[in-house]
Formats: structure tokens, sequence, C-alpha cells
């Protein structure tokens, strides 16, 4: 009987998504088991602005069995327990989505319907003082999350990190477990002519590397899943106006928050993100309400600290390939799709398409079915981040200028449509397997965007009103003295190791 055994395996492409691909095959698969390649070339840049992520980052260097302080110190990390939305759903509004719960589910009604009930009853509290992470962010706190009962282990964490550095870092993770990498640029990419598989592409050099399974990470141009095979293209430029991002870095301001910024502003918004170095700056627009000059203009006059480097601009599409995989070819990160990077999505599907990936891994007949639960699960990934990016502009009050008004009034997908419904009659939100989001990320924005609910559980009437208070009150005072009790930001990063502290050599 034939060896189906997939042997040798191309990455076409570096930058982050190109070695995390490495790294996590190289680990999961074995250098003795498999031969892993990748090609890239250091005249083509890479994206490079991605520093936000969410949780999920964790749970994969963990499964690579990377120390965190190290990792950490290498990229230049710092902590994010969430993200600040300023000016989101009205002018002078601002709320935090939290990686972690409000407050304490109790029995099957969620904590949310308690709070909407004593809201009901007059209440003056919002539903972010109930939540650890919020206050804590809010006072540039942090201590590593528990593993117990207590109000301690209701959040969790992500990181900030320079990409330009995560990558070589799993550079050095992935050569030292036999992947291999060369340098120059591709320029042929030659298929089958009878199966219409990728047999090999072509460098620059004249070097023709065949492969049995090719993984394109080259970006938005997509060199072989578009390029090559022509995979096509779902643009959901009408749910996700914006197209075009300015960034550059600034000097470091003051204690580095444990959160990213995300301000919206006339026809977009700003991000700033707090590095141990400097600061990460980006205007995220849409060409349809601002030009490339004025936006420049604009966010330059609007940075926190001194420019670092110089402004680099960006264009993209918001939307998928219509297929994450084709024949021998899977493309992850870029080359697969971008939603805009409002929630940090980039890398965690950049993650999801790896997982998937080697939990369907191929032999050598590339059965049907393996490919299609990979694009299965990929299509429902991102249009659930589409979703809920698209959620943020159309939650907003604001009027006061064009790019608000038309979001505002936008059509918007049914999936979100029907999420919205349900949340307004009686604040349900609708729970799945795949996905980003958890129910705390939906409750954040509905109601950081004063979408409130008509009613709420009516099971949280079976509780007594004194009961329910005092359940409140409790909880609202052990946030606050947890959050009290923590370190600050920076405390943490010098203690841990992670840091060096400011001011020293």
């Amino acid at each position: 009987m034939a060896d189906k055994a997939l042997k040798r395996i191309l990455i076409v492409g570096g930058g982050t998504a190109g070695w995390m691909s490495a790294a996590a095959l190289s680990k999961k698969l074995g250098k003795d088991n498999v031969s892993i390649r990748l090609v890239e070339s250091s005249e083509i840049g890479i994206v490079g602005v991605g520093e936000a992520t969410v949780p999920h980052i964790r749970f994969f260097n963990q499964t690579l069995g990377l120390d965190e302080t190290d990792f950490m110190r290498k990229t230049q990390a710092t902590i994010k327990l969430g993200i600040k939305f300023a000016n989101w759903g009205r002018l002078g509004d601002a709320y935090i989505h939290p990686f972690g719960e409000f407050g304490r589910s109790t029995g099957d009604v969620d904590f949310h319907h308690y709070w909407l009930k004593t809201r009901q009853l007059g209440n003056p509290r919002e539903i972010f003082d109930y939540s650890l992470p919020c206050v804590a962010a809010e006072r540039g706190k942090f201590m590593l999350p528990r593993f117990d009962q207590s109000i301690l282990a209701t959040y969790g964490y992500a990181y900030h990190f320079d990409t330009n550095l995560y990558g070589p870092y799993l550079r050095g993770y992935a050569e030292a477990r036999g992947v291999r990498r060369t340098e120059g640029k591709v320029v042929d990419v030659a298929l089958n002519g009878e199966t219409g598989f990728v047999e090999s592409v072509t460098m620059e050099s004249g070097e023709v590397i065949k492969a049995d399974l090719f993984i394109d990470c080259s970006g938005f141009r997509g060199l072989i899943i578009e390029q090559k095979l022509h995979a096509g293209y779902h643009d959901w430029s009408n749910y996700l106006p914006a197209n075009r991002a300015v960034a550059c870095s600034t000097e470091w301001v003051g204690a580095p928050q444990p959160y990213t910024s995300a301000t919206a502003l006339e026809a977009g918004w700003q991000w700033r993100i707090p590095l141990q170095h400097r600061d990460g700056n980006g205007y995220v627009y849409s060409s349809e309400f601002l030009s490339d000059d004025e936006a420049a203009d604009r966010f330059l006059k609007n940075l926190p600290g001194k420019p670092i480097s110089t402004p680099i601009f960006l264009r993209f599409t918001g939307g998928i390939r219509k297929k994450t995989w084709i024949k021998n070819c899977v493309s992850v990160g870029l080359a697969g799709g971008f939603i805009e990077p409002l929630e940090s999505s980039s890398i965690y599907l950049t993650q999801q398409a790896i997982t998937a990936l080697i939990e369907n891994f191929p032999n050598k007949d590339f059965e049907a079915a393996n490919i299609d639960e990979v694009n299965r699960v990929m299509d429902l990934e991102y249009e659930r981040v589409r979703d809920f990016v698209t959620l943020h502009y159309h939650a907003t009050e604001r009027d006061d200028t064009p790019l608000w008004n038309y979001v505002r009034n936008m059509p918007i997908p049914e999936t979100l449509a029907y999420k919205l419904r349900l949340w307004r009659e009686r604040g349900h939100v609708v729970k799945y397997k795949d996905g980003m989001f958890l129910p705390p990320s939906w409750h954040a924005v509905f109601i950081g965007q004063r979408i409130v609910p008509k009613s709420y559980d009516p099971r949280a009437d079976f509780r007594p009103v004194e009961e329910v208070h005092r359940m409140m009150e409790d909880i609202r005072l052990s946030v606050d003295r947890a959050a009290d009790s923590m370190p600050t930001h920076q405390s943490f990063l010098n203690g841990s190791g992670s840091m060096i502290p400011a001011g020293a050599a």
C-alpha cells in the first residue's frame, strides 16, 4: 500500500502568519514526520501594525510551550484587559469591552438580567462597575488571575506586543525544530495540468521548490490562493466601510495602560496601543468620507506623543476568500481574509486557520471532507467577527458626520439583525460553538452603546428584591476591593521581570 502521508510542507510568506504557521506545525507534527520550509523576502515588507491581541493568543503560546516572561520581554509586550471605546454610542460616551465576566451568574440566570432588573428599580450603577477587568483597567491595575472561585478568577487577559518582533521570535522557535527558511521572492507558481494542484514555486534565484502542501501566508495579494487558484473574495464593504489606515509609532507617554484605546472620530476611529518601548497608533477610516491627505493631517495632529516613525498607509477590503482551502493550498492570515482591526481579530483568525488545518490535517488524498470542514469553520469565524465589528458602527446615535449617518442607517447582515432583535426584547444573546466573542463581549457593546433591552429574564423575579440588591452591592464591593488590591500594570511588568523598570539602563 502506497504511503499517503504528507512529507513536504511549504509556507509562502513570513511575518506573523507565516511564522505562527511554522511554529505550530513544527510543534504538532514533529521534524521526523514532515519537512517544513518557509520562503520569504526581506524586500517585501510586512503589515506589522496589528499589535493588540485577544486572550486566545495565550493558549497558542502555551501550546508551543513558550515562557510568558521571556515572550513578553522579547516582544516588548504589555498586558491587555480589554478595549476602551470612546465616542461610539454618543460623543462623550466611553466604555470598556473587558476580557471577563460581569458580576456572577446565579443558577441559570445571567448576571446582566439582575442588573437590568435593578436598573428599572433605580440602581444608578453601570454594569461595568460589576466587572473586575473594567475597573482594574480604568485604574491601571493588573495581576494574574487566580484559578479558584473568587472574584479574581473572573477575567482573562491578552497582550499588546510588537509584531515586528513576534515573527522573528517564533522564527527562532521554528528553526530550532527543523523548519528551513529560504530568503527570496517567489516569481512563479506551477500547477499540475491534470489535477490543478500546486506542484511547485520558482524562486527569483531560479530554484524550484516542490511540496505536498502549500500554505499561503503572502498577505493581501494571496500569491497562490488568489492569483493562481482564483479563490474569489466575499467583499463586505457594505457592512464594513472602513478601507484605509494610517499608522505610526510615538514615544512612550506615561505608564502603559492595560487596555487598547479605540476612539471614534469623524470618519473612522483612532487606536492607541501601549508597548514597553513605544506607543502604537493608527487611524482607520473610510475613503468614501475622508481623503488620505486629510486623514494623515488629522491623525498626526491627534497623536499622544512625538512620532518616531514615518506614517505608513494601508489599503484593504473587509472580507474573506470564498474558499480558505483549495486543492493542496491553505490560506492563512491576510491571504485568507481581513476584518478591520477594531476588535483585534487578525491574529486570532490566523490562529484559528492554523488550528483548523492541524485538526483536519490531510494526507496526499486531500479528502474533500477535511477541506470542506476547514472552509466551513473559517467562514463562520469570519462572519461572526464581521457581525460583531459591524455592531460597533451600526449601534450609534451619532449624526454629526456623514460616516455616522451612513452606518447608523445601513443594512446589516440578517445574522446580526437577529441578534439585535433577541437582545432588544429581553437581553438574550445567541450562543454558539464556533466564534471569537462570548456573551459578555456582546453585553459590553450593546449596553456600552446604549442598546438596553425592554425587559429581562422573568426568572430574575424569583429572588426577593432585597436579596438581589444585596447581591449586587456585594459584587460591586468585591470588585472595588479586588481592583484596589492589585499592583499597577507597570509594577506587574517590572516585578515579573518582563520589563526593564523605567529609568533603568
